[in-house]
């Protein structure tokens, strides 16, 4: 049940699983951590940032500073049709790159034969943060992940990346 940091750290050792070609589908309320979530995997991707939320630019790219892929950060939120997610030309990148696409459920599943649903919800409202949580986390309190995997790629990956994300060996 991770804070903002967590999820964070959750986010760079999850892009330890990632390779070229993965698409990962976020769900979750506004707030939930999808974009900090996201920020994670750039660091553990090594990419140039900062990685912030595209709600009103849809889609970024982020190079690799260190020879790895690239992370396509799309944000499908403005987004209202299958239509609309084509146009923004996601799949043309979609074998180099991770692609990471919040609110992306229903729209984004069918740019890539194999994706990585992770659906996050926030603490509700007053919960408060665990002992010893840093300053910066303390109105964030622990958030559930739920991870599912779809696909001939993630059917044998997806229980790593709920190990990764759980921190269990």
């Amino acid at each position: 049940m991770p804070t903002a940091t967590g999820m964070r750290d959750l986010g760079a050792r999850l892009a330890g699983l990632l390779q070229p070609g993965d698409l990962i589908v976020l769900s979750g309320q506004l707030g939930a951590g999808k974009t900090t979530l996201t920020q994670g995997i750039g660091t553990g991707l090594g990419v140039r940032g900062p990685v912030t939320s595209p709600t009103f630019v849809i889609a970024r790219v982020h190079p690799s500073l260190t020879g790895g892929p690239a992370l396509v950060h799309a944000d499908a939120y403005r987004l209202g049709s299958q239509a609309e997610i084509d146009d923004l030309d996601l799949d043309a990148d979609i074998e180099s790159s991770v692609t990471v696409v919040e609110w992306g459920e229903g729209l984004a599943e069918r740019l890539a034969p194999s994706f990585l649903e992770i659906a996050i919800a926030p603490p509700p409202p007053g919960t408060p943060a665990p002992p010893g949580t840093p300053a910066a986390d303390a109105d964030a309190g622990p958030r559930t992940v739920r991870v599912t995997g779809w696909g001939d790629r993630w059917a044998h990956a997806a229980g790593a990346a709920r190990r990764v994300l759980t921190g269990t060996p």
